[in-house]
């Protein structure tokens, strides 16, 4: 095993496929500084694809088109959402027609959005990316194992590498996961909680694991939204209005390098 948490990670072996995940980015603060970072984590991180948590990017909760072309348009290969997916309905036509972002796969079959895409390095390698979100202190959803085993099935069988997203609350939900599909996934990385873990590890099998990528937002802040309202909310119980934080802003990702033969993670470290 290999792990590593440097701001810039050793350039990866030859004839590996590095891929970049950027965790919860909460509103315009984490939207610039991951449009601004991207292509630097294409040319000196050497990533060959950015994979970007982006439900959250819209004001704090959701996402909407023109953020969603602003990622694009800044180097983002994938997208991937969470349980605030549908916060702002114009998003649906995206999900319903764009080729690169996902819904979490154990949502019903009738909630907008495919639930695995495939995007390809310039060199062409293909990498499925698969969201799932986990059910403890989460709302009532299908089960994440039997929703990722199926899309594991429906996969085709030259796609050898492939990356989950998993949007869960608790950790003990999210390392059963991990273990359960260790061998099956190159790598299975946690989102939602907002809090980095420094657990990244390989497994066994040759999965990449963590139970959770962290923020890419304002960090003087409670999860990315201004200090003093959400402390008077919970000290008085007076709803007030949780805005966007803006000090502090950073960028959370983790890395994991591939080998595109065997689908096996290689390395892993924290950005």
């Amino acid at each position: 095993m290999a792990s590593q948490a440097s701001p810039v990670p050793e350039p990866p072996a030859q004839g590996t496929v590095r891929i970049i995940l950027v965790g919860d980015t909460v509103g315009k603060p984490g939207l610039n500084i991951v449009c601004l970072a991207t292509h630097w984590l294409k040319r000196r991180a050497k990533a060959d694809l950015v994979i970007v948590n982006a439900e959250n990017v819209a004001d704090g909760t959701g996402l909407r088109i023109r953020e969603y072309r602003r990622l694009l348009e800044a180097g983002a290969d994938a997208i991937t959402m969470g349980d605030h997916i549908y916060r702002k309905r114009e998003i649906i036509e995206v999900l319903q027609n764009e080729p690169n972002i996902v819904k979490p796969a154990n949502y019903p079959a009738e909630a907008p959005g495919k639930t695995w895409c495939v995007v390809q390095t310039t060199d062409g390698i293909q990498v499925a990316v698969i969201s799932v979100m986990g059910r403890v202190f989460m709302r009532p959803v299908d089960c994440p194992f039997t929703a990722l085993k199926r899309v594991l099935e429906e996969l085709p069988d030259t796609i050898v590498l492939k990356i989950v997203d998993l949007h869960a609350e608790a950790t003990s939900d999210k390392q059963t996961m991990g273990r359960f599909f260790d061998g099956q996934v190159t790598a299975m990385l946690g989102t939602h909680t907002h809090v980095t873990t420094a657990d990244e590890q390989i497994f066994p099998l040759g999965s990449g694991f963590q139970c959770d990528v962290g923020m890419t937002g304002a960090y003087e802040s409670i999860l990315g939204r201004e200090i003093e309202p959400v402390t008077k909310t919970n000290l008085t119980f007076e709803p007030t209005q949780f805005d966007v934080a803006t000090r502090d802003v950073r960028l959370a990702a983790t890395w994991i390098d591939a080998d595109p033969i065997s689908g096996k993670c290689l390395a892993i470290g924290r950005i």
